[in-house]
């Protein structure tokens, strides 16, 4: 969440910032968090006077006693002990002011940095880069096309659902069957590409210096407050009410909070890690054609990156993992394009994301692999998690960011829809080493 110190210092930023952000009502929540502030205060000013008083009060009974002015000494007392129940009521006030505050402030999403581009939607994205065209700063997602090229003159492109059937690679039906709609079930050599990405994604995150770690799917409601998953405005989490426990929609849920409530060494900074887990979302309110496939699902693997950082450095680490991305979708000889999203389009908790597309032939659309995001402190200040500045001394808010390097079944569906041919699929030369084969047939 935005720190109080933010707000209050600069409040006009913070508030062009949310309407850069398309958040409604900007000016009466901030409103709303400095007044409630400015209660807190004149609580806590007031009981700081009060405890000063008592104190010289109390130095005054001593002395009135021993000077056997015990009715005297008998007032003061009664006044000291008035002011201990004002004082209570002062605390109660100041819990009050101070719940209140972390409620608005969890309603208060993150501000765009300076450079994210005005816009209320997706098609107000900017595309920065893409392997298919030259793209310049002008270029938004609304008016830009695609000439992807296909194998063979005249080849008909089949729909990764119908290819999976074809070469009995997923089966959609069976996973219905087993749990519902949305949970495929891989078969065969379809699993053996599955797995083969997440051991290629892993081994190149290696390479890259992030250190693996195999966390829980599962996570408690502090952990989900502290990256901005809770509270669940959308509803989007699988909830298992009788633990209170939440199933993942990420591993950076798990991955960032292993650092929640940690104070790290500046020299250890930045700290890459990189996960692959199982992810679950309830993804409501999603139909149609997006829903097809492999195209948006309520069960699906990934591989997520996650960095902690210095807030000076933070900006380089994610130029680095944009890097670590494209370089991954290079590899794969997939097309792609590389979007900056506009203000209206980022996610709550985003100061500034990325996302990363593929192209799907046989589909004719664009679908999202990767979003690599920089909260700046958003989430460090939920987390709790700073570190000790090396020359000073003094804690900090670290920057938080991570990226999805990669999601797997939209790059199943575009590797199998770009690289089939009329002898079967075609499986990229750098995946060869991990699938144990070059061809689906």
């Amino acid at each position: 969440m935005l720190t109080l110190k933010l707000i209050t210092e600069e409040t006009q930023r913070v508030i062009r910032g949310l309407e850069k952000k398309h958040f409604k009502g900007a000016k009466e929540a901030i409103d709303q968090v400095l007044a409630v502030d400015k209660k807190r205060r004149e609580a806590q000013q007031q009981l700081d006077k009060n405890l000063n008083d008592a104190k010289k009060l109390a130095a005054q009974i001593g002395a009135l006693m021993k000077q056997g002015q015990k009715a005297e000494a008998d007032a003061v007392k009664a006044e000291v002990a008035a002011m201990k129940e004002t004082n209570k009521q002062l605390e109660q006030q100041m819990n009050e002011a101070q719940e209140e505050m972390t409620r608005l402030l969890c309603q208060i999403p993150n501000i765009p940095y300076d450079e994210v581009p005005e816009g209320a939607a997706a098609e107000d994205n900017h595309v920065v880069k893409s392997n298919l065209k030259e793209c310049t700063e002008s270029d938004t997602v609304g008016n830009w096309t695609v000439n992807p090229k296909l194998s063979a003159e005249g080849f008909t492109p089949l729909p990764h659902w119908e290819l999976a059937k074809k070469y009995n690679l997923i089966d959609f039906d069976l996973g219905v069957k087993i749990t519902g709609a949305g949970f495929p079930v891989y078969i065969g050599k379809g699993a053996q590409l599955q797995r083969a990405l997440i051991n290629f994604f892993l081994a190149e995150a290696n390479k890259s210096g992030y250190t693996e770690i195999m966390p829980p799917t599962v996570v408690n409601a502090a952990s989900g407050y502290g990256t901005g998953q809770l509270p669940d405005k959308e509803g989007q989490m699988y909830h298992c009410e009788v633990d209170d426990f939440y199933l993942i929609p990420t591993a950076e849920v798990p991955v960032t909070n292993i650092y929640r409530d940690v104070i790290l060494d500046e020299k250890d900074l930045p700290i890459k890690n990189c996960a692959y887990t199982e992810c679950f979302r309830r993804e409501a309110g999603s139909y149609g054609k997006d829903v097809r496939g492999l195209n948006r699902l309520h069960e699906f693997s990934k591989i997520e990156i996650v960095r902690i950082d210095k807030p000076e450095h933070s900006k380089e680490s994610h130029k680095e993992m944009l890097a670590h991305v494209e370089g991954l979708l290079q590899k794969l000889e997939l097309p792609y394009r590389i979007l900056l999203l506009c203000g209206g389009d980022q996610s709550f908790t985003s100061a500034i994301c990325y996302d990363f597309e593929v192209y799907s032939e046989a589909q004719g659309r664009w679908l999202e692999v990767s979003s690599v995001s920089n909260f700046d402190t958003y989430q460090a200040n939920r987390l709790k998690c700073r570190y000790r500045n090396s020359e000073t001394k003094k804690t900090e808010l670290c920057h938080t960011l991570n990226g999805s390097a990669l999601a797997l079944p939209r790059i199943v569906a575009a590797l199998l829809e770009n690289n089939q041919t009329a002898e079967g699929i075609r499986i990229p030369k750098a995946l060869v080493p991990y699938t144990g084969f070059d061809i689906i047939k």
